[in-house]
């Protein structure tokens, strides 16, 4: 089911597994038949962990989402054994969530008859002291038999990426000044130690990274008596704020995975597209001259992982690539289906048949993936979509970064998505350090007569996270050319670069992590100091009786690469995920990478994190796709 969690070098199908065996032991504690009421959030990630007919061997008879209102639990499924005996709420500790746990429980007990029922709730990932409090104050937390937790915090999304997929991390951290997803991050990385082994090097850039190194570091010494001799599987520790480079998530990514993950949004490893582009179409040419029957109208779920053979191939490609790779592998299929015209002999035709299963896998990942292209070239196609990436670059290169944008302004006067409208203020302010005072009061005055001044709380939140401000010392343009983040006649097919992301930029974030394997962070010392916040460099001391296996990160000797865990605390995106890989799939490469982070994000998501209100949510994948 999760075969394709084992090939990385560590093993995250053993991540998932103890995440299934908590979720278990929370349901058998509760005796009886069961109903689960879900917080709608959690039933994608948890489906991740366990699919349904796992949870009715432990006697889950029925399962609801959260909702005001009553439950329907006068029988089980089965119609055998009377009632439901146990409810049990699995909800993130959010405060109004409680009114509606709380709604569903005393109308439970309205209709409970002689059939008594045990409630029992579980918070995700940790138990929260508010949320029990505004249990009791709605007169229901005496009534639970349970209130315990279940700490499903890192989910393994595929087999070098594990996610927190928490939307509110960044906002909390950055704008609230609220600590608490940094805590839960440290307390992931414990259990990251107690499954993998200590790891022994910890390296960090921004102030989030510091505290969650000292809450790190202080567990530790806390749970010291109980830790267990284990192996290092990880050998570094690389923790960086997503305030350190913020620039990547606002630029837009160019791989293919990329690319589907802006236009449409990956929720949880899954896609949601338009049916029209997956309709089988009939074969038969006399066939086609009748009239068209309805198109399906339901949207097309697609699976995105590794487990797709031909999709672990393209999805970090630049998308330039990626037709090359569609068309090379249908001369492939095209070639092994003749094979069966030359199988004379029963043994030929033997081995044609046992290959014929895999070959039709292909033939169908081939026809998908071919349909999922031309829907991000329809796209890509469009003049709008060209011209706001050529003013992407233009920032990213320092040109005229310094006055008002043409383009910016045309998009204004033209009233187009205020998403898109921020987004590309903030890159221009990102790489300009800031704006001049005149510049910005331009921008702000053109924003808020166009779009509203409801909007004005927007521009103080993306000030408050630093991507909108006036402008300070400008010290952009000596990160980008000390660390080279610009690359000219990057070549996209055949990359050399892992600037091949941005078609020409490559990633400060995964700069930082390619200079500490390589040379180390002592040979950029000068511009770390010019990057904001903290550097951190920590040695963790290896449980008595187990010695150092192998040279650290930054070590010349060793003849395996070393393995980095890298993760990114507010944020990271599939084209960094993308570079963070083929860093690790070059030869002589020092460190092959695990990729960890609160939520993975493109532009538009990320903005939206930070501000609430409809005008600025881009579309929802149903709309996205019906827009295409």
């Amino acid at each position: 089911m999760a075969t394709h969690l084992v090939s990385g070098r560590v093993n995250l199908a053993f991540w998932r597994e103890v995440a299934r065996r908590e979720l278990l032991d929370c349901l058998d504690k509760c005796s009886g038949s069961k109903a689960v009421v879900w917080d709608d959030f959690l039933t994608g990630p948890i489906g991740l962990i366990a699919e349904y007919s796992l949870l009715k061997e432990h006697e889950v008879d029925k399962m609801f989402p959260l909702r005001m209102g009553r439950l329907p639990l006068t029988t089980t499924s089965s119609g055998v054994g009377g009632a439901i005996q146990n409810v049990i709420f699995i909800v993130r500790p959010k405060l109004d969530l409680m009114t509606i746990v709380a709604d569903n429980i005393h109308k439970a007990q309205e209709m409970q008859g002689r059939f008594r029922k045990e409630f029992h709730i579980f918070f995700v990932p940790r138990k929260s002291l508010l949320c029990e409090r505004k249990l009791t104050e709605l007169g229901v937390y005496g009534d639970l038999t349970t209130v315990g937790e279940y700490g499903l915090d890192l989910l393994p999304m595929d087999s070098d990426v594990l996610s927190m997929e928490s939307d509110s991390a960044f906002k909390e951290c950055y704008l609230q000044g609220d600590p608490t997803a940094l805590f839960h991050v440290a307390k992931s990385l414990m259990k990251v130690q107690a499954l993998y082994g200590i790891i022994p090097h910890v390296y960090g850039k921004g102030e989030a990274a510091r505290q969650v190194t000292e809450m790190l570091l202080r567990m530790r010494r806390e749970t010291a008596s109980t830790e267990r001799p284990i192996t290092p599987q990880i050998d570094c520790l690389l923790l960086l704020d997503r305030n350190v480079d913020l620039l990547t998530p606002l630029a837009t990514q160019l791989t293919y995975e990329g690319l589907i993950d802006e236009i449409y949004g990956i929720v949880n490893t899954t896609v949601k597209l338009p049916p029209e582009k997956f309709a089988k179409k009939d074969e038969d040419p006399k066939q086609q001259e009748k009239p068209a029957p309805d198109l399906p109208t339901e949207l097309k779920k697609i699976q995105l992982n590794s487990a797709d053979e031909l999709f672990s191939v393209i999805r970090d490609r630049n998308f330039h690539a990626v037709g090359p790779e569609l068309s090379r592998r249908a001369k492939i299929l095209s070639a092994q289906y003749e094979e069966r015209k030359d199988a004379k002999s029963v043994s030929a035709i033997r081995q044609f048949v046992s290959k014929l299963h895999h070959i039709q896998a292909a033939k169908m990942s081939l026809a998908t993936h071919t349909s999922i292209a031309e829907l991000i070239k329809e796209r890509t196609d469009k003049e709008s979509f060209m011209d706001s990436l050529q003013a992407q670059q233009e920032f990213m290169n320092g040109i005229d970064t310094d006055k008002v944008n043409a383009y910016i302004e045309d998009c204004i006067a033209r009233k187009e998505p205020l998403i898109k409208v921020l987004r590309l203020l903030c890159m221009q302010s990102v790489t300009n350090n800031g704006f001049k005072p005149k510049v910005y009061d331009f921008y702000r005055r053109e924003i808020l007569q166009t779009y509203g001044y409801d909007h004005l709380l927007t521009i103080q939140q993306l000030e408050r996270a630093h991507l909108m401000k006036v402008q300070e010392q400008k010290t952009f343009p000596t990160i980008r050319k000390t660390l080279k983040l610009v690359k000219e006649d990057v070549n996209e097919q055949n990359p050399t670069d892992i600037s091949y992301v941005y078609s020409g930029y490559a990633p400060l974030s995964v700069r930082l992590a390619q200079f500490l394997a390589g040379s180390g962070w002592r040979s950029i010392d000068e511009v770390l100091r010019l990057i904001p916040g903290s550097t951190i460099e920590e040695v963790q001391a290896l449980p008595p009786g187990l010695k150092k296996k192998r040279p650290m990160i930054g070590d010349s000797q060793g003849d395996s690469p070393k393995v980095t865990l890298v993760f990114f605390l507010g944020g990271v995106t599939y084209a960094e995920i993308a570079a963070l890989r083929f860093l690790s799939q070059q030869e002589d490469a020092p460190s092959e990478y695990v990729i960890a982070t609160t939520k993975i994000i493109n532009g538009h998501s990320w903005l939206k994190s930070m501000m609430d209100g409809p005008d600025i949510a881009p579309p929802d994948s149903s709309t996205a796709a019906r827009s295409s």
